[in-house]
């Protein structure tokens, strides 16, 4: 039983790196991940033993994240699979993780960009013309694959997250 907790509980963990992953070599995060975290979820919670009202408000922190998200969407600063990622991470890290989580996606998020920003203007003349994942991470004016910094947020929290107490709590 304990194994099969662990395996769930793994669950955010191991979908923020492949989610992560996947923005940065392809500018997409595909809706799979962040399905299989909402459905993850919630046998998780279940499994570690999480009360239906603190379950209750797990969702209820992932809808406003979700809103938010929708906002920060039509104004045109993140892209949808950025915000849905945002809100299935909130749904797992709730009320005490999710703070946690906003502070470091936004730090790592800042500090990635200024990264790829100055990536962008010393490689160009080595990756200007190439083709691949790399030289269209590196076109100057390009997107930001802002999934990176939503997955190291998720990984950083993930520590404060009720699902994490519970576990070791029990």
């Amino acid at each position: 039983m304990e194994a099969l907790r662990l395996l769930f509980l793994a669950l955010l963990p191991t979908l923020a790196i492949v989610a992560g992953l996947k923005d940065l070599t392809s500018m997409k995060i595909p809706n799979w991940i962040s399905g299989l975290l909402i459905l993850g979820f919630f046998p998780t919670a279940l499994l570690l033993g999480l009360a239906p009202m603190t379950i209750a408000v797990h969702v209820g922190v992932a809808v406003a994240a979700l809103l938010t998200g929708m906002a920060m969407f039509a104004l045109r600063w993140l892209g949808g699979g950025d915000v849905k990622l945002m809100a299935s991470a909130c749904l797992w890290l709730g009320p005490t993780g999710s703070g946690a989580f906003l502070l470091w996606t936004a730090a790592i998020g800042g500090l990635f960009c200024l990264a790829l920003l100055a990536g962008r203007a010393w490689l160009q003349p080595w990756v200007a013309g190439g083709t691949g994942w790399f030289a269209r991470l590196m076109t100057p004016k390009g997107d930001i694959p802002y999934g990176v910094a939503i997955a190291a947020g998720a990984l950083a929290a993930w520590p404060a997250s009720p699902l994490v107490a519970a576990f070791f709590n029990s």
